[in-house]
């Protein structure tokens, strides 16, 4: 296995245009690295660092982002805006035919509409800049909070979500991979070393089978993961004989593969994005001076704990319902069902039309179940391991690791496709 890498990694190395596609995504990545190391100014930083030290979901959402929360830099709403835009603009997609005419046209029309999400993603930064703001100002984590300086801040924190944003689209013209996710990974990976530090300083104050059960969950995790992204069903496609100039065209077999995990990680970034609502909500409600509102905070902050029964069952169900929910926006089975009928192609023992967007959607559904099932455990995966194990500071994003093994999976089906469309050039 590691031998098959390291070929790998020298036929990367080998071909100068991969090799330079290599070295600019990793001056990208290092470029972002130094853009979370600048904060913005009017935070007192110690204070926010215990913050997140001290708060588990804090935490975990920390190591979501790349560390840039915990230290407040100029980079904190990262690249969020962007995918919170390409998501509205694919719901779009399903109730304004316009948009679905783009998507399917050519280049023209998809960097138009990439335009759209540019822009797009410039309010809702605003937006979550503000209400990074007023978490900071409810925790007294601000040195000044005049107007002057929040302005200055949200302008910042805007400017530090377009800059990563512009850094994504840099990768995708310059670079390997899908910049968004690339930016992601880089984010995730580089919180590694603090994760497993922390893991080695647990060992002096744990007993050695809590650490065995998590080196042993973790690997099970990446297993898991690796084996739900790759999982598949495939439906038998047949393709119609016809008789043109004396010739048989057609009759081949095929497949059409559909994957379990349809909607990837996006369910789970919907889910994330709302339980953090009652934890925040929670906290407002304590600062005020009302008794009433003071205990209705406290009950909810308890409720919404991490490692709480109310918490676990809640995000298990949201990730469970938005997996069905993205399945239906990223399959369209009437979409795939024409191209079908179009291509001369049909399921053996299902009508083309009508019949087939009926089978598709029964497919779909039917596999989603084990995808939405497996999505809902990674989600709550920190949780149950905090309750099994005992220890409260760990943090295994289950999350973080789904989204660094099926960017890593996806980047090396492209750099393989890459590599045989080079060779097939140059021996053709």
């Amino acid at each position: 296995m590691l031998e098959k890498i390291l070929d790998k990694i020298r036929a990367i190395l080998a071909n100068p245009k991969l090799k330079s596609k290599l070295l600019f995504t990793l001056a990208i990545f290092a470029l972002t690295r130094v853009l979370v190391h600048i904060p913005v100014p009017a935070v007192d930083l110690s204070q926010l660092k215990f913050l997140f030290a001290s708060n588990q979901f804090l935490n975990f959402l920390n190591i979501f982002s790349g560390g840039t929360l915990s230290r407040l830099s100029i980079a904190a709403v990262g690249i969020n805006p962007y995918i919170t835009a390409s998501i509205i603009m694919q719901l779009l997609g399903m109730i304004v035919p316009k948009i679905k005419e783009m998507q399917k046209e050519g280049e023209a029309s998809r960097a138009k509409l990439n335009q759209y999400m540019r822009l797009m993603s410039v309010p809702i930064a605003i937006v979550q800049a503000v209400s990074v703001i007023a978490l900071l100002n409810s925790q007294n984590l601000l040195i000044s909070n005049n107007l002057s300086n929040m302005i200055i801040v949200v302008t910042t924190l805007v400017a530090g979500s377009v800059v990563m944003m512009w850094l994504g689209e840099l990768i995708n013209e310059k670079g390997i991979g899908n910049g968004t996710s690339m930016i992601l990974l880089a984010g995730i990976v580089s919180q590694a070393p603090s994760s497993i530090a922390s893991l080695y300083t647990l060992a002096d104050t744990t007993n050695l089978s809590s650490l065995l059960m998590i080196v042993l969950l973790f690997l099970a995790v990446i297993s898991l993961v690796v084996f739900m992204n790759e999982a598949t069903r495939k439906v038998p496609i047949q393709y119609a004989k016809r008789i043109r100039g004396g010739r048989q065209l057609g009759g081949q077999q095929t497949h059409l593969p559909i994957k379990v995990n349809v909607a990837g990680v996006m369910p789970l970034i919907f889910a994330v994005s709302l339980m953090m609502i009652p934890s925040f909500v929670g906290k407002l409600l304590t600062l005020t001076k009302n008794p009433t509102f003071i205990n209705i905070g406290e009950k909810v902050t308890i409720y919404f704990a991490n490692t709480s029964a109310v918490y676990l069952i809640t995000y298990f169900v949201l990730v469970f319902v938005f997996s069905y929910f993205s399945a239906i926006i990223f399959f369209n089975a009437q979409d795939i069902s024409d191209e079908l009928k179009k291509s001369g192609a049909f399921i053996p023992g299902i009508r083309p039309g009508s019949p087939t967007k009926k089978f598709l959607e029964f497919v779909v559904t039917r596999i989603t179940f084990a995808g939405a099932i497996f999505l809902a455990l990674i989600a709550i995966l920190p949780s149950i391991a905090q309750i099994i194990t005992g220890i409260q500071s760990l943090a295994i994003g289950g999350t973080s690791i789904l989204i660094v093994v099926s960017v890593i999976l996806e980047t090396a089906k492209q750099t393989n496709s890459q590599l045989l469309s080079e060779n097939y050039e140059k021996y053709s």
